[in-house]
């Protein structure tokens, strides 16, 4: 009986360790499920919370995105001037800020006796005639100065990028010219286009004086700077009368505000280079002729004007008077509005070269 009983029992045995291995899986399994289940849901709970928050931030507006972003404009009537080269913004992005700030009322104001311009601009603010103003280059140390004596100071705040553009008349046939040799016409030491190789034709430059000038040229750079000291030099009050006598005098030459100059029909802009290797237009090549304007225009060379490879341009300021009124209020509101994503989209549009 013992002999026959014993394989019952060794198959019981296999079977009770076998069940307890099992159990052991199955327990091991149920609590591996459970971690994984909560390892998982904690996973996806902070997956989800930083999905949600990647989420939130990325669609979310940027600060100063938009016009309405720009909750710190102060209601009221305020004046403002200065460069001429700034009338395509306020033609066009100045619309658009009232229209989404129907609390703000722009008025421009032109200065009395004398040109639109940069310099008038800055007079008339600092002057109390204006809340802001608009210029197409920096202040000046004694536009600075003046401002303290008053009790106030005067801040610029960059918007945007103008190029600077040299034209002459379209009959000439000079199609381009260096830095250097730009500086030396106003000089005096270059005085006729045979020695750039143009005909036997006296240069006759026009410039804007200094102290009214809408733009300075090379302001940035004193290797730059073109002291006006050309016996044939021609002063002008504004781009518009530059424009008139550059097309009457076959030798004329002028420079400006490339967003008012290139599109000009009565005028040929000139390609400029710091060296003689490779000269860039300020106009979007092929160049227009005259016979086919109005119809077709030149076109900004933009490109050339955000790579830096066109040598000249200026800086388009807003200039603020920071003192405790409404005056600084809407300056750095304007500003700020200028700044944002819609504001530097309708700048380009404009013309011009956005700073973001």
């Amino acid at each position: 009986m013992k002999t026959k009983r014993k394989p019952l029992i060794n198959e019981e045995l296999g079977v009770f360790v076998r069940g307890i291995i099992i159990g052991k899986v199955l327990t091991l399994m149920v609590i591996g499920g459970i971690f994984y289940w909560m390892l998982k849901s904690h996973l996806f709970s902070a997956m989800t919370a930083d999905s949600s928050s990647q989420k939130l931030s990325s669609t979310a507006s940027p600060t100063g995105s938009t016009f309405r972003s720009i909750t710190s404009v102060p209601p009221g009537v305020f004046n403002y001037g200065g460069s001429a080269a700034w009338a395509p913004i306020r033609q066009m992005v100045d619309s658009q800020i009232q229209g989404e700030h129907p609390e703000l009322k722009l008025h421009y104001v032109n200065p009395t006796n004398e040109s639109p311009g940069s310099a008038s601009g800055i007079r008339m603010l600092l002057n109390g005639e204006l809340d802001f103003a608009q210029s197409s280059r920096p202040l000046t140390p004694s536009e600075l100065t003046t401002a303290q004596q008053r009790g106030f100071t005067l801040t610029a705040r960059q918007v945007g990028i103008d190029a600077i553009a040299v034209v002459v008349n379209p009959s000439l046939p000079v199609s381009s010219l260096t830095i250097k040799q730009l500086q030396q016409i106003y000089q005096g030491q270059i005085t006729n286009w045979k020695l750039l190789g143009g005909p036997d034709l006296p240069i006759t430059p026009f410039s804007q004086l200094r102290e009214d000038a809408d733009t300075v040229v090379f302001s940035g750079d004193k290797n730059f700077a073109l002291p006006a000291s050309s016996p044939n030099l021609q002063y002008v009050h504004s781009a518009t009368e530059a424009l008139r006598l550059v097309n009457k005098t076959p030798g004329g030459l002028y420079y400006g505000s490339a967003r008012a100059l290139v599109p000009q029909c009565m005028v040929k802009p000139l390609s400029l280079s710091v060296t003689s290797t490779r000269a860039i237009p300020p106009y979007r090549e092929p160049l227009v002729p005259p016979q086919q304007c109005p119809h077709q225009r030149n076109q900004i060379n933009t490109e050339a004007i955000k790579n830096g490879s066109y040598p000249i341009t200026s800086n388009l300021y807003v200039i603020i008077k920071q003192n405790k009124e409404k005056s600084k209020q809407v300056g750095d509101a304007y500003a700020k509005l200028l700044l944002t994503n819609q504001g530097q989209e309708a700048i380009e549009r404009a013309g011009f070269i956005g700073v973001r």
